[in-house]
């Protein structure tokens, strides 16, 4: 919610006691449950970002009591319980007025996992499972959703732009027809520099871009091709992540369209499909990447009877506040969601989803700057909000509901630092930066990186589109300035190829995986701990010299931050 009852510098100001400080401290504490400090009172911390700290952070957090940190379970209570509870210790205050929370409204949907699609295809029928086959879902709320005999149009990737004078769905009306299309954006499988962008993503290459769309042109259900290089992820992750329980934020909290079904179905279940239906779908795929393509009927039609269940719920993102000294109604954001994929119970083996590296790492990176913020000689002259957000899983609903309901105000908003999915794999000779190329805090980042004789360097697979991926988006489609740094891939020991070893082997055995667990045998936090420091010291500057970055020339989003930036005598007050 906004602060409604003072504006928010007034707030701030009544808020301050100097050097930032005990009597704050003292206030915050009294409001953490008893058993919650008790909890986490046998680990000393110190005030200086460090590996020891950072690791109790994450054991914690990814811990099997936390059942994997799903929103709306006992997860969740005790994820935001130990986030408030360490703010408190920390010194921090209630970043939301009066509350530590911030309520997000959702809406919890579960398939039914026995829903089949059953096919027509050329007269002939074909069923395609749920979760071998295809995954499928509702975002309406509804507990019943019925397609009977949709047409199926294949429209290649989906994509409408006109700024690129490219439409999929030009001269075809999709009403009430199922739309069926590949991952990713046109250039990508055709490797063709000059298509779009390229091998990089581009928003039009997303998921959620692209039932959007469908949504936009009337479909009745949407479904996308599987392919592990299209999509930077295999199909277990697919299957993982539209498993159990999906999260949205009420149709009235979120303006963006919606499609009555979505889902993906395998390569393996669309070759058979587009076989049956008399088409070659390598052949279709080259035509797509092609400018001028168009739709394809497919002498298909699909039927299924999609049953779920729907609650609504709400969950809570966590919002510490360290008051700035001279401009506490200016603030600079660091965040990181707290939410994973949780425990699920159908599954055999270890089916506790724990998250260790996504995202124990990005909250305990969080954790420690805000005690060292809290802990320098010095307090900031500008005010450190430290959000932890929740629903990152569920398509970036925390942060997206942030951003429509601010407690600072988002012209009053200097810069955002995106913390997700830190590794472990000791110290590097650069440090990444997802969507490099983005904004001036990049030049602020590389000033710093000199003498620590490191450089940025883009993301390795910027096909995955990583940089939509995150959090920092919602801000950065406001027109806020926000920095996704990751970890390095030229490690000290053992180069690049280790580096990019060490990625892969994540991507294929722990990412959205019970495997991505806390190993205190093979962790290697020295680098995570030093990209940490190196973001404390960017914030310290951003907080103290007034500056107001801004997108760079060219930025899609620097015209929402050229419409809000104060003046220098606006920023001056």
């Amino acid at each position: 919610m906004r602060i409604a009852a003072l504006p928010f510098a007034l707030l701030l100001l009544c808020a301050c006691t100097p050097n930032g400080n005990d009597a704050a401290k003292t206030d915050a504490e009294a409001q953490a449950p008893a058993d919650a400090v008790a909890a986490t009172s046998t680990h000393e911390f110190e005030p200086a970002i460090n590996a020891a700290d950072f690791e109790e952070h994450v054991k914690t957090l990814a811990s099997d009591a936390f059942g994997g940190r799903a929103p709306g379970t006992p997860g969740e209570e005790a994820s935001v319980d130990y986030i408030k509870t360490q703010f408190a210790r920390i010194g921090l205050q209630p970043g939301n007025g009066s509350d530590w929370f911030q309520t997000v409204p959702m809406v919890e949907t579960t398939a039914d996992e026995t829903t089949a699609l059953k096919l027509d295809v050329a007269g002939k029928p074909q069923v395609l499972k749920f979760g071998s086959d295809m995954v499928i879902g509702t975002r309406t709320g509804k507990t019943d959703v019925n397609v009977k005999d949709s047409e199926l149009v294949f429209i290649g990737y989906g994509v409408d732009a006109p700024e690129r004078h490219w439409n999929d769905y030009a001269g075809i009306d999709v009403k009430g027809k199922t739309v069926v299309m590949l991952v990713n954006d046109p250039g990508f499988h055709a490797h063709d520099a000059k298509l779009f962008d390229g091998k990089r993503m581009t928003y039009y290459g997303r998921w959620t871009y692209k039932f959007e769309e469908a949504g936009r042109k009337g479909a009745a259900a949407a479904l996308i091709i599987h392919d592990t290089e299209g999509a930077s992820y295999g199909w277990d992750v697919v299957k993982n992540s539209w498993s159990g329980p999906q999260y949205d934020l009420p149709a009235k909290d979120d303006p963006s369209p919606r499609i009555p079904a979505q889902g993906w179905i395998t390569g393996e279940a669309a070759n058979a499909l587009f076989t049956g239906a008399g088409l070659d779908l390598a052949k279709l795929r080259a035509a797509a990447n092609k400018p001028g393509f168009k739709p394809v009927a497919m002498n298909a039609k699909l039927s299924f009877d999609l049953k779920s269940t729907s609650i609504e719920k709400n969950s809570r993102n966590v919002i510490g506040l360290l008051p700035g000294s001279e401009t506490p109604d200016q603030a600079i954001i660091y965040m990181a969601h707290w939410d994973h994929l949780g425990t699920h119970p159908g599954e055999t083996g270890d089916n506790i989803y724990n998250g260790a590296v996504d995202n124990a790492t990005g909250v305990a990176g969080i954790l420690e700057i805000a005690e060292a913020f809290r802990k320098a000689p010095t307090p900031p002259k500008r005010s450190i909000l430290f959000l932890a957000v929740t629903l990152e899983e569920s398509g970036l609903l925390g942060s997206k509901y942030y951003v429509a309901h601010p407690v600072v105000p988002l012209d009053k908003t200097v810069a955002v630092f995106n913390i997700d999915a830190l590794s472990p794999i000791g110290k590097a000779k650069d440090v990444t930066i997802v969507g490099k190329g983005s904004s001036e805090l990049e030049d602020l980042l590389d000033a710093e990186l000199v003498g620590q004789k490191r450089v940025s360097v883009v993301e390795d697979n910027t096909a995955a589109g990583y940089y939509f991926r995150s959090d920092h988006f919602n801000f950065a489609k406001a027109g806020v300035p926000a920095l996704y740094l990751d970890s390095g891939t030229d490690l000290i020991e053992g180069g690049k190829s280790a580096g990019e070893a060490a990625g892969k082997d994540y991507t294929a055995n722990r990412y959205h995986k019970p495997g991505d667990q806390y190993d205190a045998a093979t962790w290697k936090v020295d680098g995570i701990v030093q990209d940490l420091e190196t973001l404390y010291s960017i914030g310290a500057k951003l907080a103290n010299d007034g500056q107001w970055p801004n997108w760079y020339a060219g930025n899609p989003f620097k015209a929402a931050r050229d419409a809000m930036r104060p003046t220098p005598a606006a920023a001056a007050k």
